[in-house]
Parts: C-alpha cells; structure tokens; sequence
C-alpha cells in the first residue's frame, strides 16, 4: 500500500465514527441575538431569534415563558417557505412575543439536536416549557394557522401533548448475536420495505437507502439472486435523481414515484451514493455506475470544494429563498447561472468531511484515479490540522457548539 493511500486509511477510520451519526447540524450564530426585543408601538416584522443554550431556559423562568426551538436547515426548501410566511404572519408574531423565547438552529451544526429530533423535520418545531421538559413536537411545514392554534393551545393547557413520550430506557443484551427470530423477522421487515415496482425501500419518498442497498449487493455478491435484482432495479431508478446539468444528486423525490425530486443538495446524499455507486461499479464493472460515481463527483470539485481542499456542506434547493426551482433546474447550464447560483453552505464541518473522504477512497479503490485520492488527502489533511483534538477525535466545526465529537 502507497503511503498516501496508508495514511488516507488511517484518517478515514478515525472520521469514520462521525458518519455513523445521522445527518445533520449548524447552530444558528449567524441568526442569533443577544435577547429578546422589549420595544414597543411598532410591531415586529419577524421574531427575535435567540442562539440554542441554557441562558434561553433560565430567561425563560424569569419571565415565565416557554421556548419554542425552530430546527431547520440552510438548504431546505420548506424552512424557506416557513420562514416567508408563518414566521412573518402577524397572529403567529404576538403570540410568539407575549408568552415564547425563540430559538433557531440549523441542524447541520448540531448533531446532537439533530440526531435528537431528526423523525421531525426539517423543519421541525419543538416546544419546551422553562424546565426544558418537551411539550410539543411537530414535523415539517405548519402554516400559519397551524402555528397560530398550537401557540394558543400550549398558553391555554401547556401539558405535553400525544407527541410526547416518555424516554424508553435502553438495555444492552448480554449476547450481542442476533436470535435466529429476530433475524428471521428483521429480514421479513427488510423485503416487506421494498417496492418492488418502483425500486427502493421505502413507498412514499424515493431516495438511495444506502445501507439497504449495499445490504442487498452483499447478498447479491453471496448468490442472492433477488438482492441482486432489488439492488441493481434501485440504483438503476435513483439514477432519476442526478442533476445531468451540474451533476450531484437530488435529496429525494416525492408522490412515490422518482420524477419529483426536491434539489438540494447535501453531503450526506452526496458522499453516499458516489460511494455506493463506486462500489457498485466494482462489483458489477457496469459504465453507468461509474459515470454516476463520477458526476457526483464533479459536483463536489466544483460547487462544494474548497481553496484548500476540504468541503463544504451543501448547496441549497432554491434559487429564490421559499420559491419552487423545478423550472431553474431544467435549464442548462447557461441559463442557470444567468438567473444565480443556489447558495452553498460553506462551513466545513469534520463529519461532512469524513463522509466525502470515505466515498472518494471508495472511488479510488475501483479506479486508482491519483486525482481521486489527492482530493480524499488534500480534505483529510485539512481536517486533521483544523480540527483534530489532542487526545483523540474531531472537533465538529470551527466553534463547536455542540461540543468536541470524538472519534
């Protein structure tokens, strides 16, 4: 082994732990203020974002109020569209200003909200009295009448609502082999999950399910002639979902069926499917695997990497913040930039990274592309000078608010 290629692996599996995490994170400095307005006889034309920490809970027993966090993302679509109308709707603002503090957090920034809440959004709402016990949880958009009459009920009754459960306890068996019942009835739930007509696990959203795929091309590779069928019919479909124009892949697409994606664009969905595809490839040595690999690829190199080589974090679905972009994305190139650029996330965040690195190392493992490998190196070099911690692991991002994320 080459010592680039050696030290490459080195840093992969100390990354590695990080991309075990779901994804997600970013809290919202950049959104936040240092308390809430007490101005009064002009009303406020949106709220007064605070930053995610204790200080939020300890004003919010001060002032007898509640804490509603807003847990979004930078690419998502319908955050934006939330933003432009639930949160600047008149109704929603009183409430909000006579009886809640208001936390915003892009979720990519922290992994621990997001691995916390990631069943209820993006966005996701969530409502806390000022002990920090949960009264509410809702997923995705809420309108504004939707908002209005959650806000209002939480002031009438501020009990936790049927969203609220309590914390289930979690054991550890003392044999760490699954019980050839439980195996029989996972693997029973595993093609039960298939859709069979479409392609993919899952019948409501269409997207890669990167560890089911890879699962079905391990049984494949053992003689399984159905996996086999079931994970070749899958990335044949997602296919559907890489932009011809820039390349990249779509998030997922919508209605059960491939044809209506939702464009952003985020790492995980990126580093995942170039590193199933390459695999992919290798296993099956089929050209549209690895071209597939290789346009995700040319994305990376040219919307979400860096000038010293590490990456970014994602690039958003809209052009304009809240509008629709199915018509943008028909366009060439051209006519894509003629009209803007959608905006990249540019924090450099260690998981993200982790994620790109692996995929790239797997696209080399089945091309010895040198380019490929340089670019893994070039980022793992830059994680490890920027945000490796001494005695072990990898700081998240440049403040790391959510604290160090060992590996």
């Amino acid at each position: 082994m080459k010592r680039s290629t050696l030290a490459l692996a080195i840093v992969i599996v100390a990354l590695m732990p990080m991309a075990a995490a779901t994804f997600g994170q970013r809290a919202s400095a950049s959104h936040s203020s240092s308390g809430p307005s007490r101005k009064t006889g002009t009303p406020a034309s949106k709220p007064n974002w605070l930053a995610w920490s204790d200080d939020v809970f300890a004003q919010a027993k001060r002032e007898n109020r509640f804490v509603l966090l807003d847990l979004e993302a930078v690419w998502c679509h319908w955050c934006h569209v939330m933003d432009v109308t639930t949160y600047k709707d008149e109704k929603v603002l009183a409430l909000l200003n006579s009886k809640y503090l208001v936390v915003r957090v892009d979720q990519d920034s922290r992994p621990d909200l997001s691995n916390r809440y990631e069943d209820y959004g993006w966005p996701a709402t969530v409502v806390f009295d000022a002990a920090g016990h949960e009264i509410v949880k809702r997923q995705g958009y809420l309108d504004p009448d939707e908002m209005a009459s959650m806000l209002q009920a939480i002031i009438d009754d501020p009990s936790p609502g049927p969203s609220v459960h309590a914390e289930k306890e979690i054991s550890f068996p003392a044999n760490p082999l699954l019980p050839a019942a439980l195996r029989a009835s996972l693997e029973k739930d595993y093609l039960a999950g298939y859709d069979s007509k479409q392609g993919s696990w899952g019948f409501d959203q269409k997207l890669l399910d990167w560890d089911s795929v890879e699962y079905a091309m391990d049984l494949a590779a053992r003689g399984d002639a159905r996996a086999d069928g079931m994970a070749r019919q899958t990335l044949n479909a997602q296919l559907q979902l890489i932009d011809p124009v820039w390349g990249g892949v779509y998030q997922y697409s919508t209605d059960s069926v491939w044809t209506k994606p939702h464009f952003e664009k985020i790492m995980a969905m990126q580093a995942e499917n170039l590193r199933i595809y390459a695999l992919a490839y290798g296993q099956w040595h089929d050209p549209k695997y690895l071209q597939a690999a290789q346009s995700i690829q040319r994305f990376l190199v040219t919307f979400l990497t860096g000038a010293d080589g590490a990456f970014y974090t994602s690039q958003d679905a809209d052009v304009v913040a809240g509008q629709h972009s199915a018509d943008y994305f028909a366009l060439d190139d051209k006519g894509r930039r003629a009209r803007g650029v959608p905006r990249v996330d540019k924090h450099i965040y260690a998981r993200e990274n982790g994620w790109a690195i692996a995929a790239l190392a797997s696209l080399y493992g089945v091309t010895a592309d040198q380019k490929t490998l340089d670019s893994a190196v070039r980022a793992a070099n830059w994680v490890t000078l920027h945000r490796r911690i001494s005695d072990g692991g990898f700081h998240h991002g440049a403040n790391d608010v959510a604290g160090p994320v060992f590996g």
